[in-house]
């Protein structure tokens, strides 16, 4: 049984940070390709950045790019967000999901687990 487990979320001032964490457990995490996704409220689910099997290799929306920061921490089965310059606008329940492989994957139809979401909202 593959399990998600995100943390990290809660409520911050525009232009302040906050950490997202994923923890993943019941398979080989590092061989696999990580996603961070996003829901607003009456919006689609969207992507926001991307890591592949070994960090070397990330994607990210251009909404995100230059603020966020996605990373990977094999050994700890984890994979992070940083988020920075936060705008009320990244306010939404933030999900994690798992890839079928090692590969980058950037829709969320490439993605075969997912966890519960983390709620982050940012006030003006």
């Amino acid at each position: 049984q593959v399990q998600l487990v995100e943390s990290g979320g809660g409520l911050v001032q525009a232009g302040g940070s906050l950490r997202l964490s994923c923890v993943v457990s019941g398979r080989t995490f590092s061989s696999y390709g990580m996603g961070w996704f996003r829901q607003a409220p009456g919006k689609e689910r969207e992507s926001v950045a991307a890591i592949n099997w070994s960090g070397g290799s990330t994607y990210y929306a251009s909404s995100v790019k230059g603020r966020f920061t996605i990373s990977r921490d094999n050994a700890k089965n984890t994979v992070y967000l940083q988020m920075n310059s936060l705008t009320p606008e990244d306010t939404a329940v933030y999900y994690c999901a798992a890839g079928p492989s090692g590969g980058l994957y950037r829709f969320k139809y490439q993605y075969a687990y997912w966890g519960q979401g983390t709620q982050v909202t940012v006030s003006s």
